[in-house]
């Protein structure tokens, strides 16, 4: 149900009229700037962390690397809940891939996300440092998420983790290369997903939900945006419906139940609200949340949203219900 338009909060007009005055759109960015601008992330203290959440203090982080098909060696940020003993190693797995129009972003910049879910979930979160745009054309990042991913589930005794009970999560970019991962495994012999948890996703790079040109002046993501980083992800002559570009237009027949959370305020919204269709009438189940009065991001920014604590909550719920259902006792731990 599309319900747009509504006017956003006070707090969330404010925090996206000053993001709009201090980011540089990246259709003007050369790769210079591009690449200079990657390794950016909120400190991790007031005031910043009242807008993205803290880092939970009760989760470690580590690091690792998973080997890609090319033999690049693809970065990997572990988080652990400290709360999980060393000899515990039946908590699932939860991989996350960033969002950043698989150009931009990083994986440090969403530690307040992983880390709560880790704790929250209890889980493992690995998240992917995958390689980006321009200098790595499409499928390059798909193929590091799809390869560090069968790393992860081929190293249970590395994670300590039960890695039977693997889902997997991204936001924007990062929900399209989740939904192309789960596409993938299905389909290349595993690893078995038991949920997807897909974040304002891009599903399809041919550009024609509707919602692109009813926001197309949006607060955080515009049309402009979108075109630049389609530019700088495709190669040269590319079939946009390609499932590995457009996961809309793949065999969705037998995929691992989803979650898609969207924003109504954003241009991606359709892509959501059609992969959600597509999915289930291929029989898929499959939750869908559009949340109203909020732009693309907003997962990023949740302090400064009426709907961050719930989207969260949400996200975590469907998460556990479906890791730890799978673990035998048909429920998740207590909280």
């Amino acid at each position: 149900m599309r319900h747009s338009p509504v006017a956003m909060s006070p707090v969330t007009a404010g925090f996206t009229a000053l993001m709009s005055r201090l980011r540089t759109p990246v259709e003007t960015l050369d790769l210079a700037e591009i690449q200079a601008g990657r390794g950016f992330a909120y400190p991790a203290r007031p005031p910043f962390t009242w807008v993205t959440g803290t880092v939970d203090p009760v989760v470690g982080i580590t690091y690792g690397t998973a080997p890609a098909r090319d033999g690049y060696e693809v970065p990997l940020r572990i988080y652990r809940p400290r709360e999980a003993r060393d000899s515990e190693t039946d908590i699932p797995v939860v991989v996350f891939l960033h969002g950043g129009g698989w150009v931009q972003g990083n994986v440090v910049a969403y530690d307040p996300l992983c880390t709560h879910l880790a704790r929250r979930v209890r889980a493992v979160v690995v998240s992917v440092d995958y390689r980006m745009a321009p200098e790595h054309k499409a499928p390059a990042a798909a193929h590091d998420c799809i390869d560090a991913t069968r790393w992860v589930a081929g190293h249970a005794a590395v994670l300590r983790a039960d890695t039977s009970r693997l889902a997997v999560c991204g936001d924007s970019a990062g929900g399209n290369l989740a939904a192309v991962l789960a596409q993938a495994a299905r389909d290349e012999g595993g690893p078995r997903i038991l949920h997807q948890s897909l974040v304002y996703p891009a599903t399809d790079l041919t550009l024609a939900s509707p919602s692109i040109d009813e926001h197309a002046d949006a607060p955080m993501l515009t049309r402009a945006n979108i075109l630049a980083f389609r530019r700088h992800y495709l190669p040269e002559g590319a079939d946009l419906t390609s499932p590995v570009l457009s996961p809309l237009f793949g065999d969705l027949a037998g995929l691992p139940p989803a979650l898609i959370q969207t924003a109504d305020l954003d241009p991606l919204r359709d892509d959501g609200l059609r992969y959600a269709d597509a999915l289930r009438a291929a029989g898929v189940p499959t939750r869908l949340t559009n949340y109203v009065r909020v732009p693309h991001g907003f997962a990023s920014f949740p302090g400064a949203t009426p709907i961050g604590a719930q989207h969260r909550a949400e996200l975590v719920h469907e998460l556990r219900s479906h890791l730890y259902a799978a673990g035998g006792d048909g429920a998740p731990p207590p909280r």
